[in-house]
C-alpha cells in the first residue's frame, strides 16, 4: 500500500479524478468505492444514496449521493457498465466508509462494457502521486482561504 501525504493508496487499484477507485475481480466485474483522502476529509458519512441493481451507468456520470455531517459528495462512476451488485451494510452502517474505504466500506460493483480502455483513463502507479499531492495543495488552499476569509 502506498501512502501519498498520510492517505493510504493501495497499489493495486485504479483511481478516478472524483476519488472514487476501482479493484478490477477475478470474474472481470470491477469493486467500487471511495479513496482514502475523500473519507477523511468527509468527515463521518452519515447517509449513502445508492443506485440500482441494473442501472447502466456511464463513466464520469453522477450514480448516487455521499452525504456526511459536513456536506453532500457525489459518487461518480469511474467506469461504463451495469451494476450487479451494491453494499446493502451501508444502509445500516454508512460510516463503514470511514472505517475501511477500501474493504467493508466499498459501494457497488459493476460489469464493465468497456474496462480496458476505461482503465487507461484512470490514475495509477506514478500519476497517482501527482494527482493526489495536487489534490492535498488544493485542499489546503481552501481551508486556508475559509479561515482567513
Amino acid at each position: 500500500m502506498a501512502e501519498i501525504g498520510g492517505y493510504n493508496m493501495p497499489d493495486d487499484l485504479y483511481y478516478h479524478p472524483e476519488h472514487a477507485w476501482v479493484k478490477v475481480l477475478d470474474d472481470g466485474t470491477a469493486r467500487v468505492g471511495m479513496n482514502d483522502m475523500f473519507q477523511s476529509s468527509s468527515g463521518d458519512i452519515v447517509y449513502v444514496d445508492l443506485p440500482f441493481e441494473g442501472d447502466t451507468v456511464s463513466q464520469g456520470d453522477v450514480c448516487g449521493k455521499i452525504q456526511s455531517a459536513k456536506w453532500i459528495g457525489k459518487l461518480v462512476s469511474p467506469l461504463s457498465g451495469e451494476i450487479t451488485d451494491l453494499n446493502e451494510e451501508l444502509e445500516n452502517d454508512s460510516t463503514l466508509i470511514n472505517k475501511d474505504c477500501y474493504g467493508d466500506g466499498w459501494i457497488l460493483i459493476i460489469k464493465p462494457t468497456n474496462l480496458e480502455s476505461e482503465l487507461k483513463s484512470l490514475m495509477h502507479g506514478a500519476a497517482l502521486k501527482t494527482w493526489l499531492e495536487a489534490e492535498i495543495k488544493k485542499a489546503e488552499e481552501l481551508k486556508a482561504k475559509g479561515s482567513s476569509g
